[in-house]
């Protein structure tokens, strides 16, 4: 077969890479350099001896997107500060958004950085994109077995830390804009109202740029430093609500440029956490406009 071939049939399937890459990794110009990664390979490979080009494709960017992974944990452990995945701009259709939300939103993100690299492999396979046991076995090298008891585990451990009573989509969007409002308004009332009283916040500079080191608890000091935020912010500073991994957030720009990503969870109608994202090596692809996660 002719390069042509090898371009359109990975075509076919680059979108199910990305988003397998992307939900393996949380970030998404690493999963980009992984489907590029599984490209090279696959315009190398002798397209008559590949056989399933599905299995081919999906073991191929779920071994070096596992590779990646672990190499990241060991940077992620000196990372300065919380880390946060890269926030991606998505318009998901109406038949996408149900199944979007969950999957790639920032906070599942954080919860499937805390399973181990197999495990979270073997939970986005499985539980997302909906391979069998025995198929996630042939792409990870273990035994069914073996998979059964990983996906069981990463199932569980998402059960238990995943958030609470998420607020609908309709409710985000108001509470963000509620939130939005009232932190332009400077004044510490407004924004309190809107704080459930277990808030937490967390940030993410990357060691870039100023931001918490740690998470910051509690309605009254969630709003301080949110004050605090915007009162150093630059006269010019632009903030836009966009969809973000499928579900309400904002970006704030200057000059142009993202310099902060926002999302917030809620719990019976108020704010109960707060993520920004402000390292600049995770706000390069904002710049870019939307993206097609599936």
């Amino acid at each position: 077969m002719s390069c042509a071939d090898h371009q359109r049939l990975f075509a076919e399937h680059r979108s199910r890479l990305l988003g397998i890459a992307y939900r393996m990794l949380g970030s998404l110009a690493d999963a980009e350099d992984t489907v590029q990664d599984t490209w090279t390979r696959w315009e190398r490979a002798e397209l008559d001896r590949v056989g399933n080009i599905d299995a081919y494709l999906t073991r191929a960017v779920a071994n070096t997107a596992l590779n990646r992974l672990r190499a990241a944990r060991v940077e992620r452990e000196r990372y300065e500060g919380p880390w946060l995945p890269e926030p991606v701009v998505t318009e998901p259709g109406p038949e996408e958004r149900a199944e979007m939300d969950d999957a790639v939103s920032l906070a599942m993100l954080v919860v499937l950085e805390t399973l181990s690299p197999l495990e979270r492999a073997a939970f986005v396979l499985h539980d997302v994109f909906g391979y069998s046991h025995d198929d996630v076995a042939g792409i990870v090298d273990r035994s069914p077995a073996a998979v059964r008891q990983l996906v069981h585990r990463a199932r569980e451990h998402v059960r238990s830390r995943r958030p609470r009573f998420a607020g609908s989509g309709a409710e985000r969007r108001r509470a963000t804009e509620a939130f939005l409002t009232a932190c332009r308004s400077g004044a510490v009332e407004p924004l309190l109202a809107l704080l459930a009283p277990d808030v937490a916040l967390w940030t993410d500079g990357g060691g870039k740029v100023p931001a918490a080191r740690r998470p910051i608890h509690g309605p009254a000091a969630v709003a301080r430093f949110l004050l605090g935020v915007v009162d150093r912010a630059p006269a010019q500073l632009e903030v836009t609500l966009v969809d973000l991994n499928g579900a309400p957030g904002f970006v704030a720009t200057a000059a142009g440029r993202a310099v902060v990503a926002g999302q917030v969870e809620t719990a019976g109608g108020l704010v109960s956490e707060v993520r920004l994202v402000a390292n600049p090596d995770k706000l390069r692809l904002l710049d870019t406009g939307t993206r097609a996660l599936r």
